[in-house]
């Protein structure tokens, strides 16, 4: 599996920057996200056991919005 780069969060430092990847897989369609790692026990009690091979991150909502873009570039070439 390879990951191409969408686009990071404009309003981020540098060496922290949620960003947003695109997977080559046949399978499936899927994404990978780079964000900020959740551990805030209120947010983990309110969404509740995560299994040992996922992990919960928050990304901020520009970044959600390359996902959209892309299909919109897609739509134009």
């Amino acid at each position: 599996m390879r990951a191409r780069f969408l686009g990071v969060d404009p309003e981020s430092s540098e060496g922290d920057s949620p960003t947003l990847f695109a997977t080559d897989r046949t399978d499936r369609v899927t994404y990978i996200a780079q964000g900020w790692k959740v551990t805030d026990p209120t947010v983990l009690a309110d969404v509740g056991d995560v299994p040992d091979h996922e992990a919960l991150i928050e990304i901020p909502e520009d970044v959600l919005k390359m996902y959209v873009r892309r299909y919109q570039e897609e739509g134009t070439n």
